[in-house]
């Protein structure tokens, strides 16, 4: 069996090479990631996580593996930073309190089975200065990532607290990975 990853991310690929999960082909999903009404940020991360995983083709013996990382706070889902100015406005918001890093994951096994996991980590950034959350968007590592931050970066200097999956914040929860990609037949030794 081999495996696809339905991501170009780039830190999701680094993320399964860490258990030993080499995709043999990386195919790039095209869903609508907007948020439905009224939708949990637990439930949103679920769906997007299957949808991804099912837009890509599986063609036999393959095994698709998808995820998605929500940042919220409470009920309230944060976008990516698409901008400096919506990154400065996350990074206001988190600063000084808890937030819930949701990283889901999905895998289709050869059979067309599909199993899901989810890592909810609760994750504490340090009071921020006006001047740290400026030097950090100007750096620009938070642009186009979920809640405006990369913890595996700079950001990592903010976090006060962490409860959960470090790797689930990063793109990728590796322990519910690796489990479900065993569970779809995968050998990773």
């Amino acid at each position: 069996m081999t495996l696809v990853l339905a991501s170009s991310s780039p830190r999701r690929r680094d993320l399964l090479a860490r258990i030993g999960a080499v995709p043999t082909r990386v195919a790039s999903p095209d869903i609508d990631e907007s948020p439905r009404p009224g939708e949990l940020p637990r439930a949103y991360a679920l769906r997007l996580a299957v949808e991804k995983a099912q837009a890509v083709a599986r063609a036999p013996g393959e095994i698709v593996v998808a995820g998605d990382t929500t940042i919220a706070v409470g009920r309230r889902i944060l976008p990516p930073a698409t901008t400096e100015a919506v990154q400065r406005e996350l990074i206001a918001l988190l600063s000084g309190r808890r937030h819930h890093a949701l990283s889901a994951v999905c895998v289709i096994d050869a059979g067309g089975k599909v199993r899901t996991r989810i890592a909810d980590t609760i994750v504490a950034f340090k009071p921020l200065s006006a001047a740290e959350i400026d030097a950090y968007v100007a750096c620009g590592e938070g642009l186009g990532k979920a809640g405006g931050y990369a913890i595996q970066g700079r950001a990592e200097a903010f976090v006060r607290f962490l409860s959960g999956s470090h790797s689930g914040v990063v793109g990728l929860p590796l322990f519910e990975t690796r489990a479900l990609l065993k569970a779809a037949g995968l050998d990773l030794g």
